[in-house]
């Protein structure tokens, strides 16, 4: 292994130790062993053609499409599940007795109620993401799952991007040992959101969007709790979307930092680039965009460039789904549960409230939005 060079300024030069052979890790959706319930889907908008698709690519059942215009739900239908029956009422599935798990992705304002619905109701649910505009609203149906026998999951698909969950995985590990940095930078347009509902949500970027780096970041330092999240958005110049499109967050925790950097209005170039440091070692996962990661680990005995399998569509979509039903089969609490979301909520509603008032915010002070 050649020595290291140092450039007098502490930059290194790694790359002359050569290649290294990248630790195989478990980062892969999980696959029910053999429980495949009957699953209902309650909203069939945009972002559940990418649910269907994954569920269809691992051979999980659905039986029933459910949404208020009944004409999506029969284009869902047409395209993923042609024996699926189909309707505008929701207690039409929560009745089915062969339905056990309940796939809930309508928007947040009426997302609440039909959580409760169903867990009352005896059913597994998946919900979409964000979980809930309230942390009391989130312990309760927390609670009411548990007091119900099921599971409550929240559909943060994005651990399951390859790339996120390698990194993941290497950190659980010890690969690059004590955690000390985690730096993501994403620039991409997100201005196909202008003249859509999308419009009326302010914090667009940072609770709609970002809420997957705040997840990231909450897996990466597990039980380490953050203490306090500093903020802030604007609007770019041009960008044709209503709500700023442009965000930075940095979040202080003991002994290390996360830096988030958000640019929507990327008409040109986009990239998406993530690094995780260690006191061991650095990840870095780098790219054009969400689908497309390259993954490389450096460490003291080189580079190490793991060749990943999938995308994050449909492999985040397959993974939700996926370790929920491994959860029910294995009776265990899922490793994105409902209460474990709500550490990434509390990240999330700290950054709004930082955006807000231009200071530094406590983690865990701000317990529910308000017209953010």
């Amino acid at each position: 292994m050649s020595e290291k060079k140092n450039d007098g300024y502490g930059y290194t030069r790694e790359q002359e130790a050569g290649t290294t052979r990248a630790p195989e890790l478990n980062y892969r959706p999980a696959i029910p062993k053999s429980y495949r319930p009957t699953i209902g889907l309650i909203g069939c908008g945009g972002i559940t053609e990418q649910h269907l698709k994954a569920y269809r690519k691992y051979g999980y059942t659905v039986s029933a499409l459910c949404d208020i215009d009944e004409g999506r739900a029969i284009e869902r239908r047409e395209e993923f599940y042609p024996n699926a029956a189909v309707t505008t009422d929701h207690r039409e599935i929560l009745s089915d007795p062969e339905i056990e798990v309940v796939d809930i992705a309508t928007h947040p304002a009426i997302r609440l109620g039909l959580v409760e619905e169903a867990l009352r109701a005896g059913k597994h649910v998946l919900s979409q993401k964000p979980f809930v505009l309230d942390l009391a609203d989130g312990e309760r149906l927390a609670d009411l799952a548990d007091a119900n026998g099921v599971k409550l999951v929240v559909n943060q698909n994005g651990r399951w991007a390859p790339h996120f969950s390698y990194m993941r995985e290497a950190v659980r590990e010890g690969v690059i040992g004590d955690l000390t940095c985690v730096d993501c930078a994403v620039h991409w347009d997100h201005n196909w959101t202008a003249g859509t509902t999308f419009d009326q949500i302010h914090h667009l970027i940072l609770y709609d969007f970002s809420i997957h780096w705040f997840d990231f970041v909450q897996t990466l330092f597990g039980e380490t709790r953050a203490e306090k999240v500093y903020a802030s958005v604007a609007r770019s110049r041009g960008q044709r979307a209503k709500p700023p499109l442009l965000a930075q967050v940095i979040v202080d925790y003991p002994g290390a930092q996360a830096v988030l950097v958000f640019n929507g209005n990327c008409l040109h170039g986009a990239s998406d680039r993530s690094m995780v440091c260690g006191n061991k070692g650095t990840l870095i996962s780098d790219g054009p965009g969400l689908m497309d990661q390259t993954v490389t680990l450096v460490t003291e005995s080189g580079l190490a460039s793991p060749s990943l399998e999938g995308q994050w569509f449909p492999e985040g979509m397959g993974g939700t789904m996926g370790e929920l039903l491994c959860a029910i089969e294995e009776d265990r609490e899922p490793s994105h549960s409902a209460r474990n979301n709500l550490k990434s909520l509390e990240l999330c509603f700290a950054a709004l409230a930082s955006a807000d008032s231009g200071k530094p915010v406590r983690v865990g002070a701000v317990r529910k939005l308000t017209g953010s």
